[in-house]
């Protein structure tokens, strides 16, 4: 997705009226959850601002993409940074485990 539509979902669903990285969206909760029981939900990227974050950090767009698509899954089955600084820790060390699982370059920090 680009900027401009992610910032549309940012701020229909979160209040936020401004573009975003990553956002995700759980169908494990609400309403009509036990309609697709085996699903866990919807990640969506904002390819433009991606695609900035990479050349900023000195990575590669698919080195990017593996970091905020593991980020957003990690929501998807519960964890949440914006907790506290704890569950914070416990997310980055299990997006590294992942990422090490799914990227060549070692050194690729969590996000």
């Amino acid at each position: 997705m680009d900027d401009p539509g992610i910032r549309e979902l940012n701020a229909s669903f979160r209040g936020m009226d401004k573009s975003t990285n990553v956002l995700s969206f759980p169908m494990q909760e609400g309403e009509f959850s036990d309609i697709t029981p085996g699903l866990l939900g919807d990640v969506v990227i904002s390819l433009d601002t991606a695609e900035q974050e990479a050349e900023q950090a000195g990575i590669s767009l698919d080195e990017r993409m593996s970091q905020l698509l593991i980020h957003g899954i990690l929501h998807l089955l519960g964890f949440d940074h914006e907790v506290d600084n704890s569950e914070a820790d416990r997310m980055e060390e299990k997006s590294l485990e992942l990422l090490r699982m799914i990227e060549k370059n070692s050194g690729l920090p969590a996000f």
